[in-house]
């Protein structure tokens, strides 16, 4: 650890919220510590196993009921009687807990809503029995995705056991061109860490190419340090990121910040500037390439949505590229939103319409095709989505390939019938 002049320790982001936690005033890298919840999740598909653990235990009552949030609904409609009845379960408990932010009805995906909801402010510490909880980090909180029963102790004390990462630095800087955005960006930083070159780490990503961006566009790239290996991926706070939390809750919080002497275990800067849009072939999120290495390629789906890039922009960016266009012959293309509120914006602005009428299908406000419950895959299929994870089986069958683009080279796909670079098709 770095000491100044005056004995203090230098910190990153990271150390100073965990310390928090932990009741401490600094601690070091390496070092593990017990740390105090500020909120804990859970959903659908986890829930019933950390349930099944919290009773197996004989626990009988959450550490603090206002303190946990709980989306069941991320798969409506239900795809069989199992899933419906789990579900059923999860929401007893919440009745018997009086845990109230309990959500079931087609809201949405948690990483998406909870943000929407005020739910996400700066400083926070978030345990999440899912492993894209990391998405929070764009406001600037150490959110961490645990398993089932990590998460039944979790619900019980309220607190865990965390080793106190190491920080990797990723610095973005330059204009990207036109129709290259926040999941390109994030793609680029894939294909130079790899699946597991951040395992254990937090990254912090920074530089003035992130500071135009939108709270939407950043938490796509928090979205995906979890396909790094990360144990949390954060942006520091800035005056977007509070003009948006201000939005939407009028409950206090503080901010944190790097300190300017920190030590960080990596520093890696990337230019984006004239960068191309970028693909991640199967099967693998790190398996990275410019769009012009596999254009050409058939696709017969093409799915934008889900936590990673189902917010308003993109289905906006996907409208834009349909517009006055149909969706290739042969080619189904499903439309995601992530919650409720995107679907009702998209729906008033016409954007949903638009979509339709150039032969898209729009699902309900959830997690969607990403992990085969919706539209699967057969073995003959190529598709082109938006998720984060590209992995063999992942949306279907063993044989399916799957490549994860942006939203613009995703609709302009749709378009050609065929990977493509979306200035082709916006010409």
């Amino acid at each position: 650890m770095k000491m100044r002049s005056n004995g203090s320790a230098a910190q990153t982001m990271s150390q100073k919220i965990i310390a928090r936690a932990a009741g401490r005033t600094h601690v070091q890298v390496g070092e593990i510590v017990t740390a105090h919840a500020d909120l804990a999740m859970t959903n659908d598909i986890t829930a019933p196993i950390t349930l099944k653990q919290f009773r197996a235990a004989g626990a009988t009552r959450v550490f603090d009921p206002g303190r946990i949030c709980v989306v069941a609904g991320r798969h409506m409609p239900f795809r069989d009687t199992a899933l419906a009845m789990e579900v059923e379960r999860i929401a007893a408990f919440c009745r018997e807990q009086g845990i109230e932010t309990f959500f079931s009805n087609c809201e949405g995906m948690d990483h998406a809503l909870a943000p929407e909801l005020g739910l996400i402010r700066p400083g926070m510490l978030i345990l999440n029995g899912d492993s894209h909880a990391c998405t929070y980090g764009a406001f600037g909180v150490f959110s961490v995705g645990m398993g089932s029963t990590d998460m039944a102790y979790v619900l019980a004390f309220g607190e865990t056991w965390l080793r106190v990462p190491a920080t990797i630095a990723a610095r973005f800087r330059g204009e990207p061109r036109p129709y290259v955005t926040s999941k390109d960006i994030v793609l680029l930083l894939l294909q130079r860490l790899g699946v597991d070159g951040a395992r254990y780490k937090a990254i912090e990503y920074s530089g003035d190419t992130l500071r135009s961006l939108s709270m939407d566009e950043r938490m796509t790239i928090t979205n995906m340090s979890i396909e790094m290996g990360a144990k949390a991926g954060m942006i520091a706070v800035d005056e977007v990121t509070d003009a948006y939390v201000r939005s939407r809750t009028s409950a206090p919080y503080e901010a944190v910040h790097t300190d300017a002497d920190a030590q960080f275990d990596q520093v890696i800067d990337l230019d984006v500037a004239g960068m191309p849009p970028l693909v991640a072939k199967p099967y693998l999120p790190s398996n990275v390439v410019p769009v012009d290495e596999v254009k050409g390629t058939r696709v017969t789906q093409v799915t934008i949505g889900t936590c990673t890039n189902g917010r308003l922009v993109d289905i906006e960016r996907a409208a834009e590229v349909l517009k006055g266009r149909k969706v290739a012959r042969g080619v189904r293309l499903y439309i995601t939103p992530a919650t409720r509120e995107v679907y009702t914006k998209a729906m008033k602005s016409g954007l949903l319409e638009q979509l339709w009428d150039a032969g898209a299908v729009i699902n309900a406000p959830g997690c969607g095709p990403c992990d085969g419950l919706v539209g699967a895959l057969n073995g003959n299929d190529v598709c082109v989505a938006t998720h984060n994870r590209n992995f063999r089986g992942r949306m279907g069958h063993k044989d399916a390939k799957i490549y994860l683009a942006s939203p613009y080279v995703a609709a302009a796909s749709a378009v050609a019938g065929a990977l493509v670079d979306p200035m082709e098709v916006m010409r």
